[in-house]
């Protein structure tokens, strides 16, 4: 075998490589994260279950198959993969309406949905898609989140007051809670409070503790003790013995054109989440991550989750800051987390019988309220209003459309909120510093020296179709205002890039001013602009020798009145 096939290889596994340096004093740090995230994942895997609409068992194969499968291609050491939030609410919502009240046939198409997930990432793996993923923006991110957040705490409120809720959005759950507050049971009301309390002191005071676990065995000893259950309080009931049956997921029960649209969503969530932590952490303990090399990750978690008939999951920042700080050293503590969720799927599920229902709502509660960061929508309302207006509109399209729409148009404000910024472009009409040859923005530095009977201007951006007319109109308003205009000299050092458009711009820009009488040069362009403009034929209006020089050297060596 190469050197070269060989290095393909092992960048395609990347176990090759990190077990190759793996020490034996390394084993015992992996397996205490490893069971340390077990005690995490059990109460949130149930609680994220149920927010899905599906068996509570459902959640724990998650992380049991779904760690597993990402130990084996996933580039990051200290991901931690298994149901989220945002994804869970998601299926609630697309595969309900699917299933048509059939629960053998939303679980089916729940893991369809994981096998096309999978499907989808090695697609997108083949294809190099991981720069379309990260077109949409961290404001729009920030925005989804906050969204999602109150999407789903509204979720869980009916449970936490003991009522029915309802509702198809987040206004309608409101609507509907406010209606049947009135039905509220003090007894579940007062569990829930009770266990969103010992959740919340227990995450400022014991950071990195498994909380929810000990809260969840103290409500089950609670209800245990004082027959809860038979005095109304809702509890898990039954949680079935042993582990997932592996098989093919049931094909044919969707068209494409339902199916795509869910898997896409949580493709496009479940990498955009997965990705952000997992550089972070890669960032913390100075290892290389491949971003490519993540859907192949992505892609193997949700293909065993498929076969073992779970709902896609993906990397979180919560669960991966659990392994993280519980001394996670490489994937192989995932491992360890699977071993020990199957042995209590083996032989511990009885314990969980008598698990109140409202506890696991304070649990999802206690993981999500953070998702609404206000912090960093005031941070965006101070800086950026652009950024600002962007994430509200992506927290507004969450709230009125749901998580699957909501993130699907996220997406594409994300694109539309590049092409306006490009399309709105800073153009710096230039003026000589005193007593040098360099030329500066005479907008945002008034100690310049104006040019006479010149118009310097510097677009500080490519030159594309988004922006072409509003430079051109730019310019031709710079003219207006300056009526003794002889020379326009266009400074191309800051545009990297040009396409048709941005050329034939040029064009007109050249043809304006010729019937004006007022000369027109290019100084400043790089190759790849040189190139084009060749090819479209504007070398044959200016002078292609002066494309190089600076703006000094041009105006240095020619009068305002001389012909270009």
């Amino acid at each position: 075998m190469s050197i070269q096939a060989e290095t393909s290889w092992m960048r395609w596994f990347p176990p090759a490589n990190w077990l190759a340096d793996y020490r034996a004093s390394g084993l015992g740090a992996d397996a205490i994260a490893g069971v340390t995230l077990a005690a995490y994942a059990i109460p949130v895997s149930l609680a994220y279950a149920g927010l899905a609409g599906l068996p509570p068992q459902i959640g724990v194969y998650g992380y049991l198959l779904g760690g597993v499968g990402y130990a084996l291609l996933g580039s990051s050491r200290q991901l931690a993969v298994g149901p989220t939030s945002a994804i869970s609410l998601m299926i609630a919502g697309a595969v309900g309406i699917l299933a048509g009240g059939d629960a053998t046939r939303y679980g089916q198409i729940a893991s369809l949905v994981a096998f096309s997930v999978a499907v989808l990432c090695l697609i997108a793996w083949l294809f190099k898609l991981s720069l379309l993923v990260r077109l949409i923006s961290d404001s729009i991110l920030v925005g989804f989140k906050a969204g999602a957040g109150l999407t789903i705490i509204m979720s869980q409120l009916p449970s936490l007051f003991g009522v029915a809720g309802g509702g198809h959005n987040f206004f309608d759950r409101v609507i509907k809670l406010a209606g049947q507050l009135g039905d509220t049971r003090p007894l579940v009301l007062g569990v829930g409070l009770t266990a969103t309390v010992l959740l919340l002191l227990g995450e400022k005071r014991l950071p990195g503790k498994p909380i929810g676990l000990a809260v969840v065995a103290l409500s089950i000893l609670a209800a245990t003790a004082f027959g809860l259950a038979e005095l109304g309080l809702p509890v898990t009931g039954p949680i079935p013995t042993g582990l997932p049956t592996m098989s093919l997921p049931t094909f044919g029960l969707l068209e494409f054109d339902d199916l795509f649209p869910i898997a896409a969503g949580c493709l496009v969530l479940a990498y955009v989440e997965g990705v952000s932590a997992a550089r972070s952490f890669a960032a913390k303990h100075g290892y290389p991550l491949d971003v490519r090399q993540e859907f192949l990750g992505l892609g193997a978690a949700n293909l065993a989750v498929a076969f073992g008939h779970g709902y896609p999951v993906a990397g979180g920042l919560s669960q991966s800051a659990v392994n993280d700080a519980a001394g996670a050293r490489t994937p192989l503590a995932l491992v360890f987390c699977s071993a020990t969720l199957a042995l209590c799927l083996l032989f511990f599920t009885g314990l969980l019988t008598n698990l109140p229902k409202t506890v696991l709502a304070a649990i999802v509660f206690s993981a999500v309220y953070k998702l609404v960061d206000i912090a960093a929508l005031a941070r965006m309302w101070r800086i950026s209003r652009i950024d600002f207006y962007a994430a509200i509109i992506a927290v507004v399209s969450v709230l009125f459309l749901g998580i699957l729409q909501g993130v699907l148009l996220a997406a594409v404000a994300s694109i539309f909120l590049l092409l306006l910024r490009a399309s709105q472009p800073n153009i710096a009409f230039l003026g000589r510093q005193a007593g040098s040859g360099r030329y500066s923005d005479r907008a945002r530095h008034n100690d310049v020296e104006p040019l006479t009977g010149i118009i310097a201007f510097r677009p500080e951006t490519s030159l594309l179709y988004v922006n072409a007319e509003t430079i051109f109109e730019t310019v031709l308003a710079a003219l207006r205002m300056s009526p003794d205009v002889r020379l326009v000299a266009c400074d191309l050092s800051a545009s990297p890039f040009i396409d048709l458009a941005g050329s034939r711009m040029l064009h007109d820009l050249h043809q304006e001013l010729a019937s004006r009488q007022i000369t027109f040069c290019i100084v400043g362009a790089h190759a790849q602009l040189r190139d084009l403009l060749r090819a479209d034929g504007l070398a044959d209006k200016t002078d292609s020798g002066d494309w190089t020089r600076t703006l000094d050297s041009v105006l240095s060596n020619r009068k305002p009145e001389a012909s270009i």
